[in-house]
């Protein structure tokens, strides 16, 4: 919530728009926060949103545009946790007002999506069509694996036409259906910054593309650790098992050992934690790690083949349970 609250801080203090671009908000905030009432048999127009400061910009956008005179009304939220909501009305003039915003057609039928108009604009227009969808009914989410920037939407209609600007604006949206509710996604890291700073809210995306680095990079290091940390794993086992086979190999051949294959053995168990190269520095003279391990694979070949002669259990049978041999 602490990043949604920081986009919207940032979008309604934007000032100085172009007077299509103001229109082209106001009317998502109309559309996406609110609708249309019937008030004593005349048609009202409603939004809901959740700030002050964005009502009284909301009301006096609608007074400068359209000369209409909304009044502000603090309304009980749905939940508790919501905090506190406002409402901006326009009863007198609300059907003129409706028509004006698309929210009515010529025959007084309530529209279900967006006006052709601002989703056929230009990209400053459905830039401010975004911001005011945004500001009505948006949020944010930290950057991670299931970061998102989503708009709920009054009708399926209207989501698809959201989807639409998005992708005038160069970025993919997807619209689906939660819990029955429509609403608009953008998921993938670039997108949300990219849409992010076209709204307008240029320092939220920037942090929000910091904190993505920031998590990105932490998560690669996770990853290197997990990965050591395997590996670690897999070699330990594996100079156990190996240790166990010698041991066993050993004991299986006693006196008739090979005397190069006792010392290749014997140098495996003194180092049990040392790689076959520093196994070979150990010994006199030195040894390649590749002669190293070919008399240790020599030394367990004969011994298993003896135990198989004999009938009693091979180096293999040595080996703990849950070691890789």
């Amino acid at each position: 919530m602490a990043l949604t609250t920081d986009v919207k801080a940032e979008l309604v203090s934007i000032r100085n728009a172009p007077p299509t671009v103001r229109v082209a908000e106001v009317t998502a905030i109309l559309r996406f926060a609110g609708g249309l009432h019937s008030i004593a048999g005349r048609v009202a127009v409603e939004a809901e949103v959740d700030a002050d400061l964005l009502a009284r910009r909301v009301a006096r956008d609608l007074a400068e545009i359209y000369g209409v005179r909304p009044e502000i009304a603090q309304v009980q939220s749905a939940s508790s946790h919501d905090g506190a909501r406002y409402a901006v009305r326009v009863i007198a003039a609300g059907e003129t007002l409706a028509r004006q915003t698309g929210l009515l057609d010529q025959r007084r039928r309530p529209v279900r999506g967006l006006p052709n108009r601002l989703t056929t604009g230009s990209r400053e227009e459905i830039a401010g069509l975004w911001r005011g969808a945004f500001l009505a009914a948006g949020s944010l989410s930290e950057p991670g694996r299931s970061a998102m920037l989503e708009v709920s939407c009054p009708t399926s209609e209207a989501a698809m036409a959201l989807v639409g600007a998005a992708h005038r604006l160069g970025v993919a949206a997807k619209a689906r259906e939660v819990r029955g509710l429509p609403r608009v996604v953008v998921r993938e890291g670039e997108a949300i910054r990219s849409i992010l700073s076209q709204m307008g809210a240029q320092k939220t995306a920037a942090a929000w593309e910091e904190m993505r680095q920031r998590r990105e990079v932490r998560a690669g290091v996770n990853r290197l650790v997990n990965f050591d940390d395997a590996n670690l794993r897999r070699s330990a086992q594996a100079a156990v098992a190996a240790c166990a086979r010698v041991e066993r190999a050993l004991e299986i051949l006693a006196e008739d050992v090979p005397d190069h294959l006792r010392v290749a053995g014997e140098l495996r168990l003194a180092h049990r934690d040392a790689s076959l190269d520093e196994l070979g520095h150990h010994a006199d003279p030195p040894l390649t790690k590749d002669a190293v391990a070919g008399r240790i694979r020599r030394l367990l070949a004969m011994a298993d083949k003896r135990a198989q002669q004999d009938g009693i259990p091979s180096t293999e049978d040595a080996v703990p349970a849950g070691l890789d041999v």
